[in-house]
């Protein structure tokens, strides 16, 4: 994972082959993704989850630790060959000497594999990995806009976001699933839940996707609405620049408070787990999918299922896209309530929101809805 104290001149120096900035860049990549795995081996009841410690093919992975460790280092001494400035290689080198003191990929696995609280710092390692492999080739390769650089500005703020958000998904899982089962269990009911759970895990998918969806719909209206509320939506919308990182800048009140209404439907009605784990999957990649910078699009049928130009106006700066597409999968939603927007084959302009008001870094962005604010006339996208 790239250094948030490495220096911007870093990653706007030439970057073309042959310069030793791709071969730095990739050094820490795969050396700090090697480390933080050697550290989830030292301190598992810690640093992994519990629903998923126990199905790790070990072999498979420390094979794959071993990979990552050797090509950060290789790439990190030829990056220090080819550049003149020789940080981004001495850092990637140095991250995985670092690992291999701590064990390397022959890392013994330390204390007991206990169930109490935790951090998913292993779902952080695996989520990066997946996305950066997925969603970086496909930009560079079907990119709407080919100038906008890997590390455009912002980036940064928007790891740490993806950092935060997986890191503490327990923490997420208990603020937005509890309330809902303290709060409402008395309008449970047995037979209901069990008619519900009987149907084919196909038609519970699909309910899932049409239920969340309308519940999403008119939250994320009212998060754009109401004054208060959109101080912590407008983080959302702060983003400058859309890819698949910019998805994950969320403010935490906001992230938990639509997870916490989405599911209290999802609880009540009872729906089977092989159904709930298949939608969470697929709204985790869709949610991400929305904001990528690709040039791709359904056309004619994009009023069917939501694609990027569809969430892409959705965060312009053109003031006749303001408050529209509220949907997260289905526009038809929009269509049906008057908030549909997606003119011909065209795409934003731009992104963000005027006079850009919220600041840049996690810190400064968490505690901006809680300031009492000026008033401005800046409206917002």
């Amino acid at each position: 994972m790239p250094d948030s104290t490495i220096p911007d001149e870093h990653f706007e120096s030439p970057k073309y082959f042959g310069t030793g900035w791709i071969s730095g860049v990739l050094s820490i990549f795969f050396s700090s993704c090697g480390l933080l795995a050697v550290l989830c081996f030292h301190f598992p009841e810690y640093l992994t989850m519990v629903e998923i410690r126990g199905h790790y093919p070990l072999p498979i992975v420390r094979a794959i630790l071993h990979l990552f460790l050797v090509t950060g280092f290789l790439l990190g001494v030829t990056s220090v060959c080819l550049r003149q400035n020789k940080l981004l290689g001495l850092m990637g080198a140095g991250l995985t000497l670092v690992a291999a003191l701590l064990g390397g990929s022959r890392v013994t696995i330390d204390g007991e594999l206990q169930t109490g609280p935790y951090l998913g710092l292993d779902w952080f390692v695996l989520n990066l990995i997946a996305y950066t492999v997925v969603f970086v080739p496909l930009e560079r390769a079907f990119a709407r806009l080919h100038e906008q650089p890997i590390f455009r500005y912002g980036w940064r703020t928007d790891l740490v976001y993806f950092f935060v958000s997986t890191l503490f998904v327990q923490v997420m899982t208990l603020i937005t699933m509890k309330p809902a089962m303290v709060l409402f269990g008395w309008a449970t009911s047995e037979s209901l839940q069990e008619w519900v759970s009987s149907q084919p895990y196909v038609l519970q998918f699909f309910e899932l996707l049409v239920l969340t969806d309308f519940m999403q719909y008119w939250l994320h209206r009212m998060f754009h609405q109401v004054p208060w509320l959109w101080q912590f939506h407008a983080v959302h919308h702060s983003s400058q620049s859309m890819d698949w990182i910019a998805g994950s800048r969320t403010h935490l009140v906001d992230q938990a408070t639509t997870r916490a209404v989405t599911f209290i439907p999802l609880w009540l009605l009872g729906f089977a787990d092989a159904p709930m784990f298949a939608y969470l999957v697929f709204v985790t990649f869709h949610g991400t999918f929305l904001h990528v910078n690709l040039r791709w699009d359904l056309g004619r049928w994009s009023w069917l299922f939501a694609w990027p130009r569809f969430h892409h106006w959705h965060h312009a700066i053109e003031r006749e896209a303001i408050d529209k597409n509220f949907a997260v999968h289905l526009p038809l939603y929009d269509y049906l309530f008057g908030t549909y927007y997606l003119p011909g084959k065209q795409w934003p302009t731009g992104y963000g929101i005027s006079g850009h008001p919220v600041p840049e870094g996690y810190f400064r962005q968490f505690v901006y809805p809680f300031r009492r604010k000026k008033p401005t006339t800046d409206s917002k996208s």
